[in-house]
């Protein structure tokens, strides 16, 4: 549990200090290591015969990720962008509710292109063109953050009801009241200071919430037709990039065109 604190507050702060950074290219830069680190593990779903092939995909995610900030920047385009991973996110939904027992390379392969492109595209384009570009990022991972956290601790305190058993056994329905509760908590105090209708705000933030557990549930799939335990070990203490970002992953495409719909963004 140290080690794991002490990655997170390391992580938080290297967020923080690219975030305050009058150029985007900083947060840039940060996140270009993440999604190359969430890339790589996540070319080990795809059961590669060598490393030359893995890196292959990896760069098949960079040049996704490229592809999207040619040709999907431009504001309709890039919602077009975020409908289409609200979509992606729900057939996610649907393939964890039938948690096959194994996923063939090509549709693990495509899945990585769904969850990692998008996701990168929306924080960078948040971070780079809204006029609150900053607040709005740090709000998505804050979300993300509350529902994994009082997820955590609810579901250790009082967990007795698997969620989705098949795939994550150690999830429980009691750990996602407990994330919606802070989720819930955080969202209520945020509207103090955001210029954002409060109960809209408040539902569509556990709407977000409520995708982010879908993320990690369908990573989760993933080891779990790999047979692997953690995505990598990239993270003292948290295993590997996707074990932390899987839940932003899904939330941040959510939260941003919910966001727009309430009148932010650029």
């Amino acid at each position: 549990m140290r080690m794991r604190i002490i990655t997170a507050v390391v992580l938080c702060a290297v967020l923080i200090g690219a975030l305050a950074q009058p150029d985007p290219a900083y947060f840039g830069a940060v996140l270009g290591l993440l999604v190359l680190g969430a890339a790589w593990e996540w070319s080990a779903f795809l059961q590669l015969p060598s490393t030359a092939a893995r890196l292959g995909y990896v760069l098949l995610v960079l040049g996704g990720c490229t592809a999207t900030r040619k040709y999907l920047w431009a504001p309709d385009h890039f919602e077009w962008l975020l409908r289409f991973a609200v979509l992606w996110w729900l057939i996610a939904l649907l393939w964890v509710g039938r948690a096959p027992a194994r996923i063939g390379r090509w549709p693990a392969a495509l899945a990585g292109l769904c969850v990692l492109v998008p996701a990168v595209t929306t924080l960078l384009r948040i971070a780079g063109e809204w006029p609150n570009g900053v607040r709005e990022v740090l709000l998505i991972a804050g979300i993300s953050s509350a529902m994994d956290t009082g997820g955590y601790f609810a579901g250790r305190a009082f967990g007795r009801h698997k969620l989705a058993p098949r795939v994550s056994p150690g999830k429980t329905w009691e750990g996602v009241v407990g994330g919606l509760l802070l989720v819930l908590a955080l969202s209520l105090l945020a509207t103090l200071w955001l210029p954002f209708a409060r109960w809209p705000f408040v539902g569509l933030a556990m709407l977000s919430a409520g995708f982010s557990v879908v993320g990690d549930l369908f990573e989760s799939l993933l080891k779990r037709a790999n047979g692997l335990k953690d995505s990598g070990h990239l993270l003292p203490g948290h295993g590997g990039v996707l074990d932390r970002i899987d839940s932003i992953a899904a939330a941040a495409p959510v939260m941003c065109l919910s966001l727009i719909w309430l009148g932010a963004g650029a």
